[in-house]
């Protein structure tokens, strides 16, 4: 047996594979992978096509499949390892989100950027950086890999992955493996990595409330008649109570891990307006990671600019509640529904649409793959041990990663840091924190070869 890749042998391959990671990287973001755009589609072809070219350079016998004709595609492979050695499926996302408003970056969104020690561009870091990691650990391994690698290669979490059912499905025995990678989180802070061991769920619905069959004169009939503005208003009203905790009985709420988040990093990684007052109550942690949360994303009104003297006769609202881990969509919905059938005033018509939803997840994080990880961490960060981490977000693929493959550990990791910004303008890459990430993903391997 091939005694393991030493760590300081790993460092060094890394720090002389970096200018060519980074070039790779680089290509990557040029390329406008956005799924939810029918304009660019041709462009996450033309990405699965470079992220298919990667891998097969580094010895994978990869394949673009998809579930169906004209279906989003996904890049899928296969590299076996020592005989005996574990599998490790390595899973990121080569489609990435719309870049929006280009007058709110700070330099082009398509052209990768550097400043103060960041990679900016729209998927330098969510998540053409994980693709990348992946592609960093067998190329710093060589003829040496300690496993059998797997990997799958996704091409539309960006826009609720629907299809990945039927790809799991379909390709089941391709994919299965006894540890599951999954680099699309992110680390506690700079300096100090995480396993992300919960995330919460998410419902979407659409709610319009209706109180005439057409617009009617103010003067005429107000004071008699509800708007259904007015209406609208106070049944969302009814959804926190006075501490800002979501009303709506029968939802789960489970602890957190005990970690500090100080004031003033709070205030810093949200964007609070000064003087702002946080809502419910609890932990900071427990609010974010393990209690619902409710928002409305989106109305529909007339504009305050020209609006009529009229009473409005229908309003819509976007409800979007994030579940806690715990807790299912399915009942989450019944809780939903029933609170706004009893709350909705002046026997007003109410209609709620599902728009979608995706489950919550909770890991048990025990077991020998779960040390690898964390001893593989550990050393990457020079002693730091790693945070077991919830995200307050959702990332419903992960369900159904565990669903499909129940014996598999399954690893949440990623690159991101409280700053990333990933979603919005100026998305960067910490490149400090990324060679630790590169680094731990080869220990992690070179780990789970070991036992």
């Amino acid at each position: 047996m091939t005694a393991p890749v030493s760590t300081h042998d790993l460092r060094t391959r890394l720090a002389e594979l970096l200018p060519g990671v980074r070039s790779d990287l680089e290509a990557l973001v040029r390329i406008q992978s956005v799924s939810a755009d029918p304009d660019r589609l041709d462009q996450v072809e033309v990405s699965a096509q470079a992220t298919a070219d990667l891998f097969a350079a580094e010895g994978v016998d990869v394949e673009i499949v998809r579930a169906y004709d004209g279906a989003p595609p996904a890049v899928i492979g296969h590299r076996a390892g020592p005989e005996g050695a574990p599998t490790v499926l390595l899973y990121a996302h080569h489609d990435v989100q719309p870049e929006n408003d280009h007058a709110e970056w700070d330099s082009p969104p398509w052209e990768p950027t550097e400043r103060d020690g960041r990679l900016y561009g729209r998927g330098a870091a969510d998540d053409k950086a994980g693709i990348i990691t992946h592609i960093a650990a067998l190329r710093a391994f060589g003829d040496e890999l300690p496993v059998t690698v797997k990997v799958f290669i996704e091409g539309e979490e960006e826009v609720g992955s629907d299809t990945l059912p039927e790809l799991l499905k379909a390709y089941q025995d391709r994919l299965a493996a006894d540890v599951i990678v999954i680099a699309d989180s992110g680390n506690w802070d700079i300096g100090v990595p995480a396993l992300t061991t919960s995330l919460r769920g998410l419902v979407r619905v659409d709610v319009e409330v209706r109180t005439l069959t057409h617009a009617v004169h103010s003067g005429m009939w107000g004071g008699l008649v509800p708007d259904a503005l007015i209406t609208l208003s106070r049944l969302i009203a009814t959804l926190h109570d006075d501490r800002g905790n979501v009303a709506i009985e029968g939802l789960f709420s489970g602890p957190a891990a005990d970690v500090d988040y100080p004031e003033a990093r709070l205030r810093a990684e949200s964007g609070a307006a000064a003087g702002i007052e946080w809502i419910g109550e609890g932990s900071a942690v427990e609010r974010l990671w393990t209690k619902p949360a409710l928002s409305i994303t989106g109305l529909d009104a007339p504009k305050v600019d020209g609006a009529s003297n009229t009473l409005v006769p229908a309003a819509r609202a976007k409800i979007s509640l994030r579940v806690a881990p715990g807790d299912t969509t399915e009942n989450a919905l019944v809780c939903l529904q029933r609170h706004l059938e009893a709350n909705v005033s002046w026997g007003a018509t109410l209609t709620t649409t599902v728009v979608d939803t995706g489950e919550a997840t909770k890991i048990d994080a025990t077991g020998p793959s779960y040390d690898a990880a964390r001893a593989a961490f550990a050393e990457a960060w020079d002693g730091t041990e790693p945070v077991d981490m919830g995200v307050g977000g959702s990332i419903p693929f992960i369900a159904e990663f565990l669903e499909t493959f129940p014996q598999a550990s399954v690893l949440v990791t990623g690159v991101e840091d409280p700053d990333t910004r990933a979603h919005g303008p100026n998305e960067g890459l910490h490149l400090a924190e990324f060679e630790k990430v590169l680094l731990a993903e080869a220990l992690l391997l070179r780990n789970l070869g070991a036992s």
